[in-house]
């Protein structure tokens, strides 16, 4: 097959050759030509490579031309077969080119006049198109013209019906006028046409080149695989006696890359990236070393990553390739936030030293957009870690979302709406948290990577699982697009997510076999991202106190708040910690202790305006004022937060906070006598209802039984028997259930 022509760019040919020829009317001049213009330099925005008849045709059925009662589909069926012979087809290509006009040597340029022979300028778009045709035929080898007029033949045979409507003539042979007076059954047509029946894909290099830069573009931008229908549909096309580009080497490097087959990743890198030094000396060489350390980065090898990063960037400075070091140095800033222990002393030391401003400032001056908005999140995801001003987040954000709003940057919009949800969800409004993840998934989800996709929808379904809706969010999580859950980071992080569910509704059931084999399951796996990591790590200490087993559950927190320390890790999760911390050695019987780290959590987490950590060390300090026996204190303290801890729409905080308010009204309702005891004990019965509908929708059978207990106890001393009853038989259904 030949390098550049096919079927479908000779029916191109013959629909510039109708408009220079003057055959379109004004009103399809533009439709037309949008259609051709479009298929000849705008090929990442069509995702069909070859061009049938039936796609020309929906393109050109219902536009009139300049004959009466004729449409410009009829008149194009007229020219392709006109073609009635190889010499015909030969003929064509050297008619089309008297149509060209070099400006040049014109003593005026061509200026088309309605119902006259218009020429083309060489410089043109079609001008190009016409010129390349013809050298491309000129070029074929007899044997490749003779497969392209075979290949044309069968292009133009499925119109055979529609051109007898117009010449009562035609017949099953006439593709080719030598074979007047024969017929199919004959030995020569047999001998020169046999291999009609054999239905080739008709394609060309060229073809082959624009699939393959479609998928590269493609999977990079947003973090895909190749589907099975493409990956099929490019394997007949390679399987054809076309010329493989190597451009192929990279596409398989990506497509095994993204399943997790990191040593067939290595081959066809090292293949792509040799055939490309062979041929661009060091050129690329830069790229081979920037995909080599990416690749080992996600194999786990982070020295080896680091040192082929540090020669990119030399060769990038080298080959004065901005975009390159840019995108390199950016990339090692991110990798030592990630991995600051695998980082040298030395990186870590210049990537601390205003490594942002340099990027943001970089990134100006070259026009990359989509870098300079990254580096705006990145600064704003900083701000939030280091728990600094809450103005400046937004305003880091806000710039981003300019630049991804005036330079149309889609693919960036996911990152930046994913912080935003963070952002909410820090400042204690989960509904605008999750709702920023239904935005991001009903409005930009085609148009970003598949990892933002996925963690918008896990995102949104951990929020729904807070609010006690565990089942509907693991009905979410099983609802996503197989296709992408194909890569196997993604599916990591999908799986861990799904796991990560079952684990807290296992937990809070009280299944305790169930959750320490999902929490095994877990743990083993390879790669966590550092949220996953911190909730699993949560919901072992959760299952640790719950057995009672309190030395190692303060083990486990130490070791973790050292290593999140070391890391100098996100300022929410070690106050997280602390507000555990706070928890546990209350539970051992330290209440003071536990009330100075309780403290010291509120207090940065109010500088910080981490509001859902501020409320959680509220309700903590709240307990240790009731061990303490400071019950009105601790009522007035918590009663004044609570509509704000009920905006945070978390069930397991409101109804231990509702729990508290219980036991404060119940120490209250101990000091007095007469009305003011009942009274107390009144309301604290309305905490225990409302902190009782909280834990059933999380389902905590535990603390729902602690709760029944509780009433039952307040029914009998406030002598209402029925009640107590009725408190005693949910206490029973629940330990039944349990």
């Amino acid at each position: 097959m030949s390098r550049y022509l096919t079927p479908g760019k000779i029916a191109l040919l013959a629909l510039v050759e109708l408009y220079a020829e003057s055959r379109f009317p004004n009103q399809s001049i533009v439709p037309v030509l949008s259609f051709v213009i479009k298929h000849l330099v705008s090929p990442k925005e069509n995702t069909t490579f070859i061009l049938t008849l039936d796609q020309i045709k929906a393109a050109t059925i219902d536009r009139p031309s300049a004959v009466v009662g004729r449409t410009i589909f009829d008149l194009l069926l007229k020219k392709l077969w006109e073609i009635n012979s190889f010499d015909a087809l030969h003929s064509f290509f050297t008619e089309v080119q008297t149509y060209l006009v070099d400006p040049e040597n014109s003593e005026k340029p061509p200026v088309r006049v309605h119902g006259e022979r218009s020429l083309l300028s060489r410089a043109s778009v079609l001008g190009c198109f016409v010129r390349r045709a013809g050298l491309e035929y000129v070029r074929l080898q007899f044997h490749d013209a003779i497969l392209l007029w075979r290949s044309f033949i069968q292009y133009r045979e499925p119109t055979l019906s529609s051109w007898k409507k117009r010449n009562l003539g035609a017949g099953p042979l006439s593709f080719d006028m030598n074979l007047k007076g024969l017929f199919l059954q004959d030995l020569i047509v047999e001998q020169v046409y046999g291999r009609l029946r054999e239905k080739d894909p008709a394609v060309s290099t060229d073809d082959v080149e624009r699939l393959l830069e479609f998928q590269v573009d493609s999977m990079q931008r947003l973090g895909t695989r190749i589907p099975d229908e493409m990956a099929l549909q490019l394997e007949q096309m390679l399987d054809t006696n076309v010329t493989i580009p190597a451009l192929s080497h990279y596409v398989e490097f990506l497509n095994s890359w993204r399943s997790g087959d990191y040593p067939g990743s290595f081959d066809n890198l090292h293949r792509y990236f040799d055939y490309t030094m062979h041929n661009r000396d060091r050129t690329f060489y830069q790229y081979a070393l920037l995909n080599l350390a990416i690749l080992q980065a996600d194999f786990g090898c982070y020295r080896e990553s680091i040192l082929a990063m540090q020669e990119t960037i030399n060769t990038a400075r080298e080959n004065k390739d901005m975009a390159c070091l840019n995108f390199s140095l950016s990339w090692l800033y991110h990798f030592h936030k990630a991995h600051p222990q695998d980082c040298p002393d030395v990186i870590s030391s210049r990537m601390e030293r205003e490594s942002l401003q340099f990027l943001k400032a970089k990134a100006k001056e070259g026009g990359m957009h989509h870098l300079q908005s990254m580096a705006h999140l990145s600064e704003a995801k900083q701000i939030l870690v280091g728990g600094e001003s809450v103005a400046s987040a937004f305003e880091s954000i806000l710039r981003s979302s300019h630049l991804n709003t005036t330079k149309n940057i889609y693919n960036a919009m996911g990152s930046q709406i994913l912080l935003q949800s963070s952002l909410w969800s820090r400042l204690g409004v989960s509904y605008l948290g999750w709702m920023n993840c239904e935005l991001f998934l009903a409005k930009y989800k085609h148009d970003s990577p598949v990892e933002d996709v996925v963690k918008a929808l896990c995102r949104g379904a951990y929020i729904m699982s807070m609010r006690g809706r565990f089942e509907e969010a693991l009905e979410r999580l099983d609802g996503v697009d197989q296709e992408c859950l194909r890569t196997l980071k993604v599916y990591q992080y999908w799986a861990t997510y799904v796991g990560l569910l079952k684990l807290r509704s296992a937990i809070y059931k009280g299944d305790i076999a169930a959750a320490e084999l999902l929490l095994q399951q877990l743990s083993s796996t390879p790669s966590v991202e550092p949220d996953c990591a911190l909730e699993i790590s949560i919901c072992r200490l959760d299952l640790q106190t719950r057995i009672g087993n309190y030395s190692a559950a303060l083990s486990t927190l130490t070791a973790l708040a050292e290593t999140l320390i070391r890391d100098r890790s996100d300022l929410y999760h070690r106050l997280r910690l602390m507000v555990l911390k706070a928890d546990l050695l209350s539970k051992c019987g330290r209440p003071l202790k536990g009330l100075s780290v309780a403290v010291s959590a509120a207090t940065l987490a109010w500088r910080a305006r981490l509001l859902p950590v501020l409320f959680a060390a509220f309700r903590t300090v709240a307990g240790i004022l009731i061990a303490l026996g400071e019950f009105e204190a601790a009522y007035d303290m918590l009663d004044k937060v609570m509509p704000q801890v009920l905006e945070c729409e978390d069930a397991e905080l409101n109804a231990r906070c509702f729990a508290v308010l219980a036991e404060c009204q119940m120490g209250i309702a101990g000091g007095r006598r007469g009305e003011g005891r009942v009274g107390g004990l009144v309301r604290a019965l309305e905490f225990i209802d409302r902190a009782f509908v909280e834990y059933s929708r999380i389902q905590d059978t535990e603390a729902m039984m602690t709760l029944m207990s509780q009433k039952a106890r307040i029914q009998d001393f406030m002598g209402d028997k029925g009640l107590r009853d009725d408190a005693v038989k949910m206490y029973r259904q629940l330990q039944k259930g349990a």
